[in-house]
């Protein structure tokens, strides 16, 4: 890792509430990733009583949770506004989530307080991983489980690729991600028992770049590092950046967004979380 860029919360929590009203129009990608992490419910014997989505977006796992376990009271969390008000309103009136706005960092939970926590393609924008499953891990009743999906550094390793041919420095408008082995780690850390990653590469493809652009910027993907280059992307930079995605990366009239994603699961042993040791941070940086 590089001397790298610290994630910019505010900036995140802004796009993420710009985003939220046309988001799903735009989320081909995360709506197969989510998709994919809740298949893999089917392989876990776990009848949760309570169950909760972290980073829930517009909430549409709410819907699929309350579906699969439907004795369960289902909750969803995100720290976008705009976001939460639209997860509020998943599912039928009378059996709505509760679903609350608030930072993964610091959840406004009691302790042991669920059964099944759930994250999908949500971790990638917070400050501090360790941070955050401490927080899961106090929040998650013994004998429960915390499953997850995030991107790794692969991720748009094409777009990352394009800004810095045009300029070394361009590269760091294209967030950074963590490594599976370092989440991994984490999970150890926060002592959470079994753990379990692996990852996949999915590929999207586009017919030009503004469309790349269009989809990103319609589910809230903005740089958000706090150290990022300040310099504006005029148009003629931005033509450049994408003659060179085309020029290295097209192939019959189609563009190809990589992305890697990160899976996990771990369960929550009985015996107490260890105390967090100081200066254990694992920001996002850039790479």
């Amino acid at each position: 890792m590089s001397d790298g860029f610290e994630i910019d919360k505010t900036q995140v929590r802004a796009a993420f509430d710009r985003a939220a009203h046309d988001y799903d129009r735009h989320a081909r990608l995360q709506h197969e990733v989510q998709q994919r992490l809740l298949e893999r419910l089917h392989w876990i014997r776990l009848d949760p009583a309570r169950v909760i989505d972290l980073g829930c977006g517009p909430g549409g796992a709410l819907k699929a949770l309350a579906q699969r376990y439907r004795k369960a009271r289902v909750a969803g969390l995100d720290f976008a506004p705009g976001m939460a008000l639209r997860a509020r309103v998943q599912g039928r009136w009378f059996r709505r989530p509760w679903v609350i706005c608030a930072d993964m960092e610091r959840l406004p939970l009691a302790d042991a307080s669920f059964d099944l926590a759930i994250s999908a393609a949500a971790l990638q924008w917070v400050a501090d991983l360790d941070r955050v499953f401490a927080e899961v891990r106090r929040v998650v009743a013994p004998g429960g489980l915390w499953l997850f999906a995030t991107f790794g550094p692969d991720t748009l390793r094409e777009l990352r690729a394009a800004f810095a041919s045009v300029d070394a420095g361009a590269a760091t408008h294209v967030n950074a991600f963590i490594d599976m082995h370092d989440i991994g780690d984490a999970l150890v850390r926060a002592g959470f028992a079994d753990p379990v990653m692996d990852q996949e590469r999915l590929t999207v493809t586009y017919p030009d770049f503004n469309a790349l652009l269009r989809d990103l910027r319609g589910v809230g993907v903005r740089n958000a590092l706090s150290g990022r280059s300040r310099g504006l992307l005029g148009p003629r930079r931005l033509r450049a950046v994408a003659d060179a995605y085309a020029s290295h990366y097209g192939e019959q009239g189609r563009l190809p967004a990589s992305w890697e994603v990160v899976y996990g699961h771990a369960w929550v042993p009985a015996a107490p979380p260890p105390s967090r040791a100081p200066g254990h941070f694992i920001p996002i940086r850039a790479r």
